[in-house]
């Protein structure tokens, strides 16, 4: 038996389920909603990632980025080692892909700020590297 706590609503419904492979059964659910929940968090449990991308900008050393939609949990890590590969050295805005299909995930990684579209880039004296922004 495994015990879960149901996320789809604010009720927080404590859930239990039994049994092996496709044949699970849910007791303890409120709703339907409650059901699919565990059943997808026992088959095939999904995640989304929200974390920061480096940046060549010393006023936005970090700038921060989300996937576009879940993927499988296991691919956590390889879909971090991925993001932790990146240094942006252009402006980008909200919603702008950074990663396009992570790994073949179906899932982009995006921006989550138009920071980058406001701050200038400067060399090592301090100086305007460029107008581009």
């Amino acid at each position: 038996m495994k015990e879960l706590t149901c996320i789809v609503c604010p009720r927080g419904c404590t859930l239990c389920i039994t049994g092996e492979g496709e044949n699970l059964q849910v007791s303890g659910n409120a709703c339907k909603r409650g059901e699919a929940f565990a059943m997808a968090e026992m088959l095939r449990p999904m995640r989304t990632i929200c974390t920061t991308v480096r940046t060549v900008f010393p006023a936005a050393p970090v700038l921060p980025v989300r996937l576009s939609q879940e993927i499988p949990k296991d691919r956590i890590f390889d879909v971090m080692q991925e993001i932790k590969k990146i240094t942006l050295d252009h402006a980008v805005g909200r919603g702008d892909v950074i990663i396009e299909n992570v790994l073949g995930l179906a899932a982009d990684v995006i921006s989550e700020s138009d920071l980058l579209r406001h701050i200038e880039r400067r060399d090592e004296d301090g100086r305007c590297a460029g107008s581009d922004l």
